[in-house]
């Protein structure tokens, strides 16, 4: 079955930078678009960005426009999120998703109910 692994979570002080990575194993990669979502205590899971199959088309939640940035490197099969300039709003659960169809589509998928497979999780506390 399809495997998704984040990794690069932590602690930092308001102000710094993570740089997360999800390694897709199981599944086709280079023909599919991927999602990064988040779910902070109390809320509802939440949108933050997503990449086409090439990279060459990116999208963002509006308020995280210029400070977070999607990439991938599909030759390693590993799609990236770093996050600068982070605010203690921002500590949260990050999730990594994949759609159910690959076929080199550019459709932007903002949606949690429009992807399939999710990885476990990876957790980013941002302390004032």
């Amino acid at each position: 079955q399809a495997q998704l692994v984040e990794s690069g979570g932590g602690s930092v002080q308001a102000g710094g930078s993570l740089r997360l990575s999800c390694a897709a194993s199981r599944l086709t990669f280079s023909n599919r678009a991927m999602g990064w979502f988040r779910q902070a205590p109390g809320k509802e899971r939440e949108f933050v960005a997503t990449i086409d199959w090439s990279g060459a088309i990116t999208y963002y939640a509006n308020s995280l426009k210029g400070r977070f940035t999607i990439s991938r490197d599909n030759g390693k099969n590993t799609v990236y999120l770093q996050m600068n300039s982070l605010n203690p709003e921002d500590t949260a659960v990050y999730y990594c998703a994949a759609p159910k169809d690959g076929g080199y589509d550019s459709r932007i998928r903002r949606a949690d109910t429009e992807y399939e497979y999710w990885g476990q999780g990876t957790q980013v506390t941002v302390s004032s």
